[in-house]
């Protein structure tokens, strides 16, 4: 951010391509990014460079709102490969920079994965709470022939708001994965949040004004919150997809057609409930 504010200043192209920043790094030498090794500095630069090539993206699609990362972040989520961490149990020792002491951080279990089979670990923060991020290589699943996937069998599936996932297999059985126990989550998590912010409409700070000891804890509270809330809906998320996957390879589905509506009729307005009548539109 610095150094690309000085270029900025002197007329200079900003340096935001990955290749650049990375040789940029280079020769800046240690203490660059304090006790930050080269290959966590690396991981931060290449979200800095994805960033900035996505807005600019949103940007010529005509996406006005889109703004460019030049805000300083106080938490970034940091990668590390195969080969430059090591686990022992519930520790994982992540490498910092040349003269620093190692970093130890100790994991409320132990990873589901053996270590000689995990690729890359990334340390991230949500919620106020710090979590470790794991990539593991598994081994792909072998069948017996003919008992494996056929890929002449097709298998249609249909995304839904109620009910996520609804699949029909070309002999006429069906699978329809219930998604009511994420719109009970949405549905608590919703009446949670407006139940706590009627609670402070109170005490909350005027606009400008900076907030007490006791307003940063809600909001650290809130923050933790909505953490857990996104956490049990991808969680939700991901176990439905599971369903379809297993279900698909009991059915010896070989490929899923997963159906977009968009592009089938062209949009047209919808208007009042005249033109679902058969009236003219307002």
């Amino acid at each position: 951010m610095e150094v690309n504010a000085w270029r900025r200043r002197r007329g200079d192209t900003a340096l935001v391509g990955y290749q650049a920043l990375c040789r940029e790094l280079a020769t800046s030498g240690p203490g660059t990014f304090a006790e930050l090794d080269s290959a966590g500095a690396r991981s931060v630069l290449r979200r800095f460079s994805d960033a900035w090539f996505a807005a600019a993206k949103r940007r010529k699609d005509g996406d006005l709102a889109a703004r460019f990362p030049r805000r300083r972040r106080g938490l970034m989520p940091v990668r590390w490969y195969h080969g430059t961490f090591t686990l022992d149990g519930r520790r994982v020792r992540l490498p910092t920079a040349r003269g620093t002491g190692p970093l130890w951080v100790r994991l409320a279990r132990e990873v589901p994965y053996p270590a000689e089979q995990v690729r890359s670990i990334t340390l991230l923060c949500d919620g106020g709470r710090l979590f470790l991020e794991v990539t593991a290589e598994v081994p792909v699943t072998t069948y017996r022939p003919g008992e494996g996937p056929d890929p002449d069998r097709v298998a249609g599936v249909d995304l839904g708001i109620i009910h996520p996932f609804a699949v029909a297999d070309p002999d006429g059985d069906g699978l329809l994965v219930s998604g009511r126990a994420i719109r009970a989550e949405h549905r608590m998590h919703l009446a949670d949040t407006k139940a706590r912010r009627r609670a402070v409409a109170g005490r909350a700070p005027k606009p400008g004004q900076r907030g007490s000891r006791r307003w940063r804890q809600y909001r650290r509270r809130a923050r933790r919150v909505e953490g857990r809330h996104r956490r049990r809906v991808r969680q939700a998320q991901h176990e439905a997809a599971r369903t379809v996957v297993s279900w698909a390879v009991r059915q010896r589905v070989g490929v899923l057609h997963v159906g977009d509506p968009r592009g089938v009729r062209p949009l047209r307005p919808a208007g009042r409930l005249l033109l679902a009548l058969g009236g003219p539109s307002v």
